[in-house]
């Protein structure tokens, strides 16, 4: 059984295509400036849709953050809805007011991720905000009581007054049970045990570059002998590498997460975070070929690195769940790895001194592993081939008070299933795209102009003929100015933010536009 990679997609949009007729919201008439309290903050993604029917809530952690102690806890599965679902909706919603940087947080049920998320800034009079996920593929996880873990790691003092106060829930649905991974996994010591009659094995890491430190903008890094404040050897090129038994088994290029505090500019994100800051979507890999490996009952090592990082340097966060779809038909599936390919990375920053000095990067990296498993209903081949590619120029003045950077990344996977009855492909191309500068003028006056793109194009095939399809863009564009080196009070900032969210396919549509100025939600248009 392979699982389609447009199922999640799919399965968002068909709740809600046509549910909600295109409307505006009324547009109230901004401030000429921002003051002490803005819109809660919110984003044009699609909510998780939820079936019709009975339901039952568990509340997994609730909890104020004010230092780096975990909340921990127990859960218990829900009565009254069974232990097999047809959706699990996990949703946080947090409140905040004062002063307060922006935070990562992330929630284990059993030691398996959940949620991994930020934190919006708060007004001095306090905000609220929510975060839903589809987490019905951690069921294996959810059937059973486990230990909770939540940490939003804060500093309150003197300064830093915003105490974050959050709940997170769980909501279980009734009906006919989703289809979903039989077992889910985490490394122990390092290593990975696979039930012996795996048949489809897919990894997932939840990838985050944080901490404060040049990790946090990773892209804007440079190597010697460049005059920049964030340095890195081999300059910002990074990419997510996965292996088994010390062998290179997944590649995958990381989504340039902008953080509520990023580009020196917090007015960007008072009400519309960057695509993926409160919701930080894992990154996959397909290991199936690699399964008549890790059927042999035994331990294998799985190391994750993000190339680029300078030795020793700390700021990325790499948890690992491996998913896991079993074969009914035998308790043994055996197979073999049969080719892996690697073209070997490719990676070169060249700088430019002047005035205005210049980092040119390119890189780019190609991998491609076949495997076959002799499964209960036949042979099944598996190829998973990805290549990454990444070019940006960054410039900067002196000083830095002009630093600007245009980027892309693109991440193409294709896999392909070969067994029984005709051939099935799936393939995601995947861009992530930054376009931004930052000015800082005599008069003290910082202002950042920035667009970010999150766009992927995922089709199904069969026996050659397309069976499904979706095309995703969320764009991101802010524009705001405010005066620097002064008391909150006497900023004097002003804002324009956008965001338009399409998702478009074989199910349908989905379009929702943003717009805010002064942090004052002036349009909410839905299409479609």
């Amino acid at each position: 059984m392979v699982m389609s990679m447009l199922a999640g997609a799919i399965l968002v949009a068909s709740t809600l295509f046509g549910a909600a007729p295109a409307s505006a919201a009324s547009s109230p008439e901004p401030p000429a400036e921002f003051g002490t309290d803005w819109h809660d903050p919110l984003t044009a993604a699609p909510p998780v849709g939820r079936p019709a029917g009975r339901s039952c809530e568990v509340t997994l952690a609730e909890a104020q953050f004010r230092d780096f102690t975990p909340y921990r806890g127990t859960y218990a599965p829900p009565t009254g809805c069974g232990d097999r679902w047809s959706k699990v909706v996990l949703r946080l919603d947090g409140k905040v007011k004062g002063r307060q940087f922006d935070r990562l947080g992330y929630v284990h049920v059993g030691g398996v991720e959940v949620l991994r998320t930020s934190t919006p800034e708060p007004s001095p009079d306090g905000i609220a905000w929510s975060v839903e996920k589809d987490v019905t593929r951690y069921s294996d996880t959810l059937r059973r009581s486990q230990d909770v873990e939540m940490l939003i790691g804060n500093v309150v003092d003197d300064t830093y007054t915003g105490v974050i106060d959050v709940k997170v829930t769980l909501t279980f649905f009734g009906g006919r049970p989703a289809v979903a991974p039989d077992r889910v996994l985490t490394l122990r010591d390092g290593t990975l045990t696979t039930p012996r009659n795996s048949e489809r094995v897919v990894a997932e890491v939840y990838a985050t570059g944080s901490g404060g430190g040049c990790e946090e903008y990773w892209y804007l890094t440079v190597p010697d002998p460049a005059p920049y404040s964030c340095r890195a050897d081999d300059g910002p090129y990074r990419e997510v590498q996965i292996r088994v038994d010390g062998r290179l088994a997944g590649i995958a290029e990381p989504f340039p997460t902008v953080w509520t505090g990023g580009w020196s500019n917090p007015f960007l994100w008072y009400v519309i975070p960057g695509p993926r800051a409160f919701d930080v979507k894992p990154v996959e890999y397909d290991l199936t070929p690699f399964a008549g490996l890790l059927n042999d009952g035994r331990a294998h090592r799985v190391d994750v690195s993000v190339v680029g990082v300078p030795e020793g340097q700390t700021g990325w966060s790499t948890p690992v769940n491996v998913l896991v779809w079993q074969d009914a038909g035998r308790e043994r599936v055996s197979g073999a790895l049969t080719e892996t390919s690697d073209d070997g990375l490719a990676d070169s920053s060249t700088y430019t001194p002047g005035a205005e000095h210049r980092l040119d990067t390119r890189g780019s990296h190609r991998l491609t592993a076949s495997g076959y498993l002799d499964t209960s209903h036949g042979r099944v081949r598996t190829t998973v081939t990805r290549s990454l590619a990444n070019t940006s120029v960054h410039r900067w003045t002196d000083g830095e008070n002009t630093d600007a950077l245009e980027a892309t990344w693109t991440d193409d996977e294709t896999v392909t299933v070969d067994g029984r009855g005709p051939a099935r492909a799936t393939q995601n191309r995947r861009t992530y795209t930054m376009d931004g500068t930052t000015t800082l003028g005599a008069d003290e006056r910082l202002r950042t102009v920035l667009t970010l793109g999150d766009r992927a194009a995922v089709g199904e095939t069969r026996a050659g003929q397309r069976t499904a399809w979706s095309r995703l863009d969320d764009t991101y564009t802010g524009d705001a100015t405010y005066t620097a080196n002064v008391p909150r009070d006497q900023r004097h900032a002003v804002g324009t933010t956008r965001e338009r969210y399409r998702l478009l396919g074989s199910a349908g549509c989905y379009d929702r536009d943003l717009v805010t100025v002064q942090g004052v939600l002036t349009q909410d248009r839905r299409r479609c």
